[in-house]
């Protein structure tokens, strides 16, 4: 096989992005989002939407691959850890049946044994009829094998909120200023109180299949809301990294060292995760925007976050 047709089989199903200038972050809502600042990338190829259930079983099938919520913990990293958390687990959220304390999570994440990627809800679930969503139970390092085994790359923040975009700098979202346009759903988010009740008014209580809400002004599907996708970059508050004075070209985030959370007696690094999910609620979390950000431990896997490859155009796109 040629090198042209295999370049073609790569890039199959991804969309090109002119790359260019654009306002990254936002001064209207949570801390790390601060400053708003300008920042220019390059011309890249990007997914149409996150990677399947079905994609990763390709590569699984291909590779044989072993992904982290299926393996035991090492207690050696986790000292102190309860022993039932160290079988292989990831985690699940799990609605609890009425109002609880919000700023205990794990009031609704629970951390389920036997949930992977083949069994979203736990070890009696299944993906059999759930091909086309997106694959979830993937910690940084799956996403990561995914994307070189696939000939491409994991997108920095910086390209992953571009793409975002659309094209549109200037609203809240990249479809305008409203969540819900004239009653119209435009992504996969939560509605009803947070995390007890959920009307499931856009039709999906957890993951919907890729495509099942508009495409914003690149043809890009759900980079609002379904599931949270990784970055490369490591996190860090905007404000430590860039001055809202200045363009920025091609950032690439902050240091390894420094995306550890001070609380964190592990000591595991988080990389930058964006988009929002379908658990994202007016009523609790209002990261279903391009500007949003999550920091998220690189070792942990869990029911809303997947992730999308990308091409850089110099690397022969």
């Amino acid at each position: 096989m040629n090198q042209e047709v295999v370049q073609t089989l790569k890039l199959e199903g991804m969309i090109h992005l002119p790359g260019g200038t654009f306002t990254m972050g936002s001064d209207n809502h949570y801390p790390e989002e601060k400053p708003a600042h300008k920042v220019s990338v390059a011309p890249f190829w990007i997914d149409r939407h996150a990677v399947t259930n079905r994609q990763f079983a390709e590569f699984v099938a291909a590779t044989g691959h072993v992904t982290l919520a299926e393996k035991p913990a090492d207690p050696a990293d986790y000292p102190g850890a309860d022993p039932e958390l160290l079988v292989p687990a990831s985690l699940v959220l799990v609605p609890p049946p009425g109002p609880v304390d919000k700023s205990n999570m794990y009031n609704w994440w629970q951390y389920v044994a036997g949930a992977n990627w083949r069994h979203p809800r736990g070890a009696n679930s299944s993906i059999e009829d759930l091909q086309e969503h997106p694959v979830v139970h993937v910690a940084f390092a799956d996403a990561l094998a995914f994307a070189v085994w696939a000939g491409k790359e994991l997108p920095s923040e910086a390209e992953w909120e571009y793409a975002s975009k659309g094209g549109n700098d200037n609203t809240e979202f990249a479809w305008g200023d409203e969540l819900v346009p004239e009653g119209r759903y435009m992504a996969n988010t939560w509605q009803g109180e947070f995390p007890w009740e959920n009307h499931k008014l856009d039709g999906y209580e957890f993951t919907a299949p890729v495509g099942s809400f508009p495409a914003n002004g690149f043809d890009l599907y759900d980079m609002i809301g379904n599931v949270w996708e990784w970055t490369t970059d490591w996190y860090q508050d905007h404000g430590r990294i860039q001055k809202a004075c200045c363009t920025l070209d091609n950032p690439r985030g902050g240091e390894r060292d420094a995306s550890v959370d001070p609380n964190d007696t592990a000591h595991i690094p988080r990389r930058v995760t964006k988009g929002g999910s379908h658990a994202c609620a007016p009523s609790y979390c209002r990261r279903y925007r391009p500007a949003a950000r999550m920091a998220q431990p690189v070792d942990t896997s869990t029911s809303h976050v997947g992730f999308r490859c990308i091409v850089r155009a110099n690397t022969g796109a």
